[in-house]
C-alpha cells in the first residue's frame, strides 16, 4: 500500500537559493542549478534555467533577458520565481506522466522572512504543482544538515553563509533562541569586488568574473598559511574602452571585503550578546558552525574564531548542508515542530 502510495505522491526538498537552487527527491540530489532564468522578451518565452541561462547572463542582446528572481533570500520576481521552480521540478522527473504524481514539498526560507514573503513562496510552490508544503528556516535545516541534534536542550550556534542573506542563529530544543539576518553575503561580495577592480584597478568587471575572483583568490584575511597564485582578471578599461586583463591576489580581495565581513562579524557579536547565560556556556564548549557558500572563504573560520575567542567548526560540504537539512525535515514532515505549516 505504501508502494502504491509513493507513486501517486513523490517528496521533494528545496533548498529555494538566491544564488543556487538544490532539490533532493528521495533522497537524491537532483537538481543543483543556478537560480536564473532566460526569457525571450517578446514571446514571454523560457529560453533556459540554470546552468545555460548562467551563461548567458551578461551577455544577452535587446531580445532575451536574464533575471534572477530572488534577492537578498527571499522572491523579487513571483513570475519568473514559479517558472523557474517549473522547470527545476521538471528536471526531477516527476513531471510529463499521464498521471502526475501530487507532490509534498519542504522548502528553505530566511528566518528574517515577513508573512508575505512566505505567501509568495507558498504560493510559487503550490503554482509549480505542490499539494502539501512544509517550511522550515535556513539555520534550522543548515544546523540538521550538520548532524546537529535541534531537539536537545544543548545550545548550538549556527552561521549560515549563502547568496543573498547570512543567518546568525542559537538553536535548542526544537526552535530558534537567538537570531540574527544580515543581507550581507555572497552577492554583496561580488558587488564589493566589482567596485574594488573598478577603484583600483581601472577595469569593469561583470557579476560572473566577480564570483570568479571570489572563488580563485577569495579571503577573509590578509595573512593566509597556504595563499592561492595570483589570478588574472579580464575586463574592459573604463579610460579606453578596450578589453585588458590585470592580475590580482587574495589580499587584495580580503581588503575588498573587509568591511561586508566586519558587517557579519557585528551580527555574530549581537547574538552573542543576546544568547540566554545557559546557552552561551554550551557555545563555549561547543564552538560555532559555519555553513553556506560563505563558508569556503579563506581564512573566515580563522577570523571569526580571534573575533569570538571560540573555536569555529566549518560544516563538510557547507554548500549543501541546507538541502541536507531540508531533506530530512521532510522525512519528519509531520512530527518536527519547528516545521512551518
Amino acid at each position: 500500500m505504501r508502494r502504491l502510495s509513493s507513486l501517486f505522491t513523490k517528496e521533494i526538498a528545496i533548498d529555494l537559493g538566491t544564488a543556487n537552487t538544490v532539490i533532493l527527491l528521495n533522497d537524491q540530489l537532483v537538481v543543483d542549478e543556478p537560480s536564473i532564468i532566460a526569457i525571450d522578451k517578446s514571446t514571454k518565452q523560457i529560453m533556459a534555467v540554470g546552468k545555460k541561462a548562467q551563461m548567458m547572463h551578461g551577455k544577452t542582446h535587446e531580445e532575451i533577458q536574464t533575471i534572477r528572481p530572488l534577492k537578498d533570500g527571499v522572491i523579487a520576481n513571483f513570475q519568473a520565481t514559479e517558472m523557474m521552480l517549473k522547470e527545476f521540478i521538471k528536471m526531477t522527473g516527476t513531471k510529463g506522466h499521464l498521471f502526475p504524481p501530487a507532490l509534498k514539498m519542504v522548502i528553505c526560507i530566511p528566518s528574517g522572512i515577513t508573512e508575505v514573503e512566505k505567501r509568495a513562496v507558498r504560493d510559487s510552490a503550490e503554482q509549480a504543482g505542490a499539494k502539501e508544503v512544509r517550511m522550515i528556516h535556513e539555520p534550522m535545516a543548515a544546523a540538521i544538515g550538520i548532524g546537529l541534534d535541534v531537539l536537545s536542550p544543548n545550545g548550538n550556534m549556527i552561521i549560515d553563509i549563502g547568496g543573498g542573506t547570512s543567518e546568525v542563529a542559537v538553536i535548542a530544543l526544537g526552535g530558534i533562541v537567538t537570531c540574527r539576518s544580515s543581507k550581507i553575503a555572497g552577492d554583496e561580495f561580488n558587488d564589493n569586488i566589482i567596485d574594488y577592480m573598478r577603484r583600483k584597478h581601472n577595469i569593469s568587471i561583470g557579476e560572473p568574473t566577480a564570483e570568479a575572483i571570489k572563488m580563485a583568490v577569495g579571503s577573509a584575511v590578509e595573512d593566509l598559511d597556504e595563499p592561492p597564485a595570483d589570478y588574472e582578471v579580464h575586463g574592459r578599461d573604463l579610460v579606453e574602452g578596450l578589453p585588458v586583463a590585470v592580475k590580482v591576489n587574495y589580499r587584495e580581495i580580503a581588503q575588498a571585503l573587509d568591511h561586508s565581513i566586519s558587517e557579519i562579524e557585528g551580527a555574530i557579536k549581537s547574538a552573542l550578546e543576546s544568547t540566554p547565560p545557559e546557552s552561551s556556556a554550551d557555545i563555549y564548549q561547543n564552538g560555532i558552525y559555519i555553513a553556506g557558500g560563505g563558508a569556503l572563504l579563506r581564512g573566515l573560520d580563522k577570523r571569526i574564531s580571534q573575533m569570538t575567542h571560540l573555536p569555529v567548526h566549518i560544516a563538510d560540504n557547507p554548500l549543501k548542508a541546507v538541502a541536507r537539512g531540508t531533506g530530512i525535515a521532510l522525512k519528519n514532515f509531520d512530527k518536527f515542530p519547528f516545521l512551518i505549516k
